[in-house]
């Protein structure tokens, strides 16, 4: 925890040696800064830049990406959240955005307090999934194995207090199924290991699990979308499988400070949402499998809010800390 508060602040500090200029009826009237919270490469990364590239292209500004990986996000995602609100800090978030706010031991930031919604950007299902050799084929089959058996099985998540991870936690307490849960260090190695038969089982979103399906080495046993997806036809979901309400996603969206101007915030509204119209954005989006969501940002704050109430609601009856 010391090397985290400590790097937190280092950021932060970094963040404040040049005074913010205040938002005017001209914005952009500068390069904008878009803060991903994670490492370049990665989902968010490449979201980011897609839509960042655009709104340069719209705007008439350069939109800097500003790559602030640690702590599942938590360091960026703080970085914006203390940043004038002026327009010209913005930041790329994603599922864990709710749920960090929510685990570690010390409060960072409100998830909705703190920010001004922009824009949800995209969004994808988790699956639950089994090596091929695995004895159940659907998760009504896994269901009915005793618990005996059940809680014996390694289920892989991407770490502890993930997306994946909680939504694991989330079905156990809908339904009583009880496994052994394996965090790793990201959802590729979770994914590889079951793959490989190390594991039986592993959560994780469809975008990462798709090639794995497809080439034979994994198998669907219900996904969390309110429909089967078009690209997994034949996988069912959990509510198909009998469990009530079970939908979630991981999702990216875009973030302003907290009481950012309404013209700012229209101005970006408007061209993210021009971006997702975007053939080329498009293209991208559907080859890594996201579903594109344009919308406005009340749209995205119910999204933002009905998240915290989930995750609120399944740590209360879940202990899931970090420090």
């Amino acid at each position: 925890m010391h090397h985290l508060t400590a790097l937190i602040a280092a950021t932060l500090a970094f963040s404040s040696i040049s005074p913010a200029l205040a938002a005017s009826s001209e914005y952009p009237a500068r390069p904008v800064r878009m803060i991903v919270p994670y490492p370049p490469g990665g989902g968010s990364d490449i979201t980011g830049r897609a839509i960042g590239a655009k709104l340069g292209e719209y705007l008439g500004q350069t939109f800097v990406i500003d790559n602030r990986p640690g702590a599942t996000g938590l360091i960026g995602t703080l970085l914006a959240s203390r940043a004038p609100a002026d327009g010209y800090t913005i930041l790329l978030a994603d599922a864990p955005h709710t749920i960090n706010s929510l685990v570690y031991s010390k409060q960072q930031y409100d998830a909705i307090k703190d920010f001004t919604p922009l824009n949800l950007v995209a969004t994808s299902p988790q699956a639950l999934l089994a090596h091929p050799k695995f004895s159940a084929n659907t998760f009504k089959e896994l269901l009915a194995m005793p618990r005996a058996q059940t809680e014996k099985l390694a289920m892989g998540s991407s770490g502890l207090a993930s997306g994946p991870h909680l939504v694991y936690e989330w079905l156990h307490l809908k339904t009583g199924l009880v496994l052994n849960h394996v965090p790793y260090k990201g959802g590729g190695p979770s994914l590889t290991d079951a793959a490989a038969g190390q594991i039986p089982l592993v959560m994780n979103a469809v975008p990462a699990a798709l090639p794995h399906v497809k080439a034979g080495r994994l198998k669907v046993l219900a996904i969390t979308s309110p429909q089967r997806h078009p690209l997994l036809p034949g996988s069912p979901t959990f509510v198909e499988s009998g469990v009530k309400d079970f939908v979630s996603f991981q999702w990216y969206g875009m973030l302003g400070p907290a009481g950012l101007p309404k013209n700012v915030t229209a101005v970006l509204n408007k061209s993210i949402n021009k971006a997702l119209e975007a053939i080329d954005v498009k293209d991208r989006f559907n080859a890594m499998t996201f579903d594109i969501n344009a919308g406005s940002p009340e749209d995205f704050s119910k999204l933002l809010v009905s998240e915290d109430l989930r995750w609120k609601d399944v740590l209360r009856q879940v202990k899931v800390q970090l420090d």
